[in-house]
């Protein structure tokens, strides 16, 4: 569109984690399995090779990263880390299982969350809540685009910075946004439109595009 300058944010999720059956990881550095080589090829096809690539201080994306371009049979551009575009911290909660915490059915049916660990505004000690994840999602997203405007930027990351994002491009509140599917290996598209002209900033193409 004339006089629109569109800056295209492709935000991937890592790998499936593994090794920590039921219990709950967050900012944790933990393995994952880059062996699926069907979603990796369509994660190649997917993704732009132009543009800046962007993981977080957690191997976990670093390393999804890294087998997408093996798929692309192409050398891997330096990746810039956004490490405000890391996962939430849970805290004391890291490290324990979800009947612990007494999360996904294994608390009191009244305070046991559909979607997530806790309402968006728990802060499990040590940690920070969702909605402090919102708001730092938010400033990460505008800075990159600052930066990179006009570009295509991909960024290798997690399920709660995804929801977050999603939640700040759609002007949703955090507690809505806990109820949005990202799953690993999928690929949601954000792009944000500067310059003349009335509407919104942001422009959302598809969320939890599988790699196919």
């Amino acid at each position: 569109m004339d006089g629109l300058i569109e800056t295209r944010f492709w935000l991937v999720r890592h790998a499936p984690v593994v090794g920590q059956h039921g219990r709950c990881y967050g900012t944790k550095d933990v393995d994952c399995d880059t062996g699926n080589e069907a979603a990796f090829a369509g994660l190649a096809r997917l993704l732009p090779d132009s543009g800046v690539w962007h993981t977080t201080r957690l191997s976990r994306t670093q390393r999804t990263a890294a087998a997408i371009w093996a798929a692309k049979g192409k050398p891997a551009p330096a990746l810039g880390l956004a490490e405000d575009m890391i996962e939430q911290c849970f805290g004391e909660w890291q490290g324990r299982t979800y009947a612990e915490i007494g999360a996904y059915g294994h608390g009191d049916p009244a305070t046991t969350h559909r979607h997530w660990l806790s309402m968006a505004d728990i802060k499990p000690a040590g940690g920070e809540s969702f909605t402090e994840v919102c708001a730092r999602v938010a400033r990460a997203l505008d800075g990159l685009a600052d930066t990179h405007k006009g570009n295509d930027v991909t960024v290798v990351c997690h399920g709660g910075t995804i929801r977050a994002a999603v939640a700040y491009a759609l002007a949703l509140p955090p507690e809505t946004a806990l109820s949005l599917v990202v799953d690993t290996l999928s690929v949601t598209r954000l792009d944000r439109l500067a310059g003349s002209g009335i509407g919104h900033a942001w422009r959302v193409g598809f969320v939890n595009r599988p790699p196919t």
